[in-house]
């Protein structure tokens, strides 16, 4: 094998590149963060690999489907008393 053969292999190929987090890999983090029981793996990979952005918009919606549901769930009781 000539030395252009090793230079043209695809990063994509390395089996220790690490991709950056999917949606659901985004989602899980953000329910772990919130609990607090986010692993440090998890928490590496996401301080490295991804976007800040992101996390801050998922956060805030988990934050306000968390507010509509512990608002509907008090609404719910208080009626049914």
């Amino acid at each position: 094998m000539s030395k252009d053969a090793d230079h043209k292999k695809s990063p994509d190929s390395d089996p220790n590149r690490e991709k950056s987090p999917g949606f659901f890999a985004i989602i899980l983090s953000t329910i772990a963060a919130a609990f607090g029981v986010q692993s440090e793996k998890n928490y590496q990979r996401d301080f490295n690999k991804g976007n800040i952005w992101i996390y801050i918009a998922s956060g805030l919606i988990f934050t306000i489907i968390f507010i509509v549901v512990v608002a509907a769930v008090v609404s719910a009781v208080l009626a049914n008393h």
